[in-house]
């Protein structure tokens, strides 16, 4: 049984996020203002995952998502992300307790095998994308699904921040049918709470052929041993 991405009001829930959370405009971007939830005390950004009921103040899953990871026999899985750079995209989820790999590549369009520059014409239809193996007894895919909306813009379209064109685009590959609803859950609810003033256009499609990008794309900021890509509003180096 697939929980609800909301979990149902009650007495041990963590707040929910609605009327308090408000919206910080941005360089064309909506953030969600965190300063003003009481979640965002105990972890920076814990606020949005409520929304999408994954994670509570103190950052623990939900007791059904809990559930649902104890009973698994074989807890490794496979998740496809597009966030923008996807520099950034995979710094960030390496960094998740529970995932256990993670590589950057290009996915979701028509062209075998391409290269950067391919991607960059838009002619391939690829997206920028992360590619992680995630252990599911430590974390579930309903946070990733926070982690994703939360480091990036979902209301831009072909686009984050300065960076702009298909390749980053916003889009879950889904790879079973519950990560499927599972992510339009996630959606429906985020369009719902209202968090954001547009409308939530994050595609959600079947993972197809996974082309790995060039090595010097691989886990750039771990080697460049910075991290400059800070999101849709910030100000980075060119090329991811």
């Amino acid at each position: 049984m697939v929980p609800s991405v909301v979990p149902s009001k009650g007495p041990s829930e963590a707040p929910r996020v609605s009327r308090h959370h408000s919206l910080r405009p941005g360089r064309g971007t909506e953030t969600p203002d965190c300063a003003a939830c009481p979640a965002s005390a105990a972890r920076p950004r814990a606020c949005l995952g409520l929304h999408v009921g994954t994670i509570d103040a103190q950052g623990a899953p939900p007791e059904a998502a809990r559930a649902i990871i104890d009973d698994r026999t074989d807890p490794m899985a496979t998740a496809t992300f597009a966030a923008g750079c996807f520099w950034g995209v995979e710094q960030r989820f390496a960094a998740l307790p529970g995932v256990t790999s993670t590589e950057v590549g290009y996915t979701g369009g028509i062209t075998e095998n391409p290269t950067y520059a391919d991607v960059c014409s838009h002619k391939t239809g690829h997206a920028e994308a992360v590619r992680l193996e995630y252990d599911s007894g430590v974390i579930s895919y309903q946070q990733l699904l926070a982690r994703f909306f939360g480091m990036h813009d979902p209301t831009q379209l072909n686009r984050q921040g300065p960076d702009v064109g298909d390749q980053y685009r916003s889009a879950v590959f889904f790879h079973d049918a519950e990560q499927e609803r599972a992510a339009r859950d996630a959606i429906g609810q985020l369009t719902e709470s209202g968090v954001f003033k547009r409308p939530v256009v994050t595609e959600v499609e079947p993972a197809g052929p996974w082309w790995r990008a060039e090595e010097y794309h691989q886990k750039y900021f771990e080697r460049k041993d910075s991290f400059v890509c800070a999101g849709p509003s910030a100000a980075r180096t060119p090329g991811g």
